[in-house]
């Protein structure tokens, strides 16, 4: 196979990044505005925030796509034992900050962190190192033990689901033996069960996405006011603007339930419009980590790729009742700094991958 000329910027990549976070902008501000005005007394205040962190993204973006792809091989296990100790860091009360019963946010004075997003990014990196140096099939599992442990404590998740399908895609495509493969993931489904069991709001998100009529003003409240909003918006969709749930009914308007905000307003088209937007950038990325030349940016791109596509899926299927919800953000919509800055690196460094790709 023939290699690409040095320089050549996967320009579809870059062009639906860029149109999505400004979707996402719009969406922020639209979803947002009754909150924001409420809490803030500013109907822009959180679209502000996200702007601010857009251009620190596509900065890093810029920085990222210039780096080469093996410079982040070096600072690889640094960059882990950071993201680690961030983790630790966030669960005591001194560091971390406990909102809504978890304590996911570190504390940095003037603006708040979430090391889960970072670690998303660093975990990719490590496990790509370890694999590329085909260590013992056990050494690569401590990694993703370690962080999945530590996200657990805080607790979330629906960012351990997130951190396991980075780990697994990666060990997938080492080459691994699809028997141990398989007897992990079951070995992990048992584990989720078990959490799910064991806590009471797990189990009642569980419940509620199994009958969504019981409960309507309690565990079964958000999944409905979403299907209202959904339903409300029918083929075409009321309006941007129009959206009658953003006005205090729906929770997590701005976070995790952008989407249904946005499928009210425009409709079962426009929504649809958004979701072949995200197809055609998953496919992008697939197709970068398909013509990878190396074993360390193959399993980096991989990784990247289960990342950013696991979450919209996540995300749009827990918001048309496929899935229970989870509290994962959908990427470029949902509010928040961290994980927009943290998907933006990612996703410069894909395109510097892309510079080295076969044809």
């Amino acid at each position: 196979m023939s290699t690409k000329k040095k320089g050549l910027v996967d320009k579809g990549l870059l062009f639906t990044s860029l149109m999505l976070t400004i979707l996402g902008f719009v969406a922020i501000a639209d979803a947002s505005a009754p909150l924001a005005l409420s809490v803030f007394s500013d109907s822009l205040y959180f679209v502000k925030q996200q702007i601010l962190w857009g251009i620190l993204g596509f900065i890093l973006l810029i920085v990222s796509s210039m780096l080469p792809y093996n410079f982040w091989k070096k600072i690889a296990l640094p960059l882990f034992v950071l993201s680690v100790i961030l983790l630790i860091l966030v669960l005591f009360p001194a560091f971390g900050s406990k909102v809504l019963g978890a304590r996911r946010w570190l504390n940095l004075g003037l603006v708040s962190f979430q090391p889960s997003e970072f670690v998303k990014l660093t975990l990719a990196i490590y496990l790509a190192y370890l694999l590329e140096k085909k260590k013992a099939f056990w050494i690569n599992l401590i990694p993703i033990i370690l962080v999945s442990g530590l996200i657990m404590l805080q607790p979330d998740l629906g960012t351990t689901i997130i951190i396991i399908l980075i780990g697994f895609s990666q060990l997938f495509v080492s080459g691994i033996n699809i028997l141990w493969l398989a007897g992990l993931g079951l070995l992990t489904t048992l584990s989720g069960f078990l959490l799910i069991h064991f806590s009471e709001y797990r189990r009642e998100r569980v419940l509620s996405f199994i009958k969504s009529i019981s409960d309507p003003l309690g565990s079964s409240y958000h999944i409905r006011q979403i299907l209202l909003a959904l339903g409300s918006g029918g083929i075409t969709g009321v309006g941007l603007g129009q959206s009658r749930q953003k006005f205090l009914f729906l929770p997590e308007v701005a976070t995790d339930s952008v989407f249904a905000i946005i499928s009210e307003e425009i409709g079962f088209i426009g929504a649809s419009v958004i979701i072949i937007g995200f197809f055609f950038l998953t496919y992008k990325m697939y197709k970068i980590a398909l013509k990878t030349t190396d074993p360390f940016s193959r399993y980096l791109a991989t990784a990247i790729t289960a990342w950013i596509g696991g979450q919209v899926f996540l995300n749009i299927g827990s918001m048309v009742a496929l899935v229970p919800l989870t509290g994962i953000p959908l990427p470029f919509f949902s509010y928040g700094g961290s994980s927009l800055v943290m998907i933006l690196v990612a996703i410069g460094i894909l395109i510097n991958i892309s510079k080295h790709a076969k044809e």
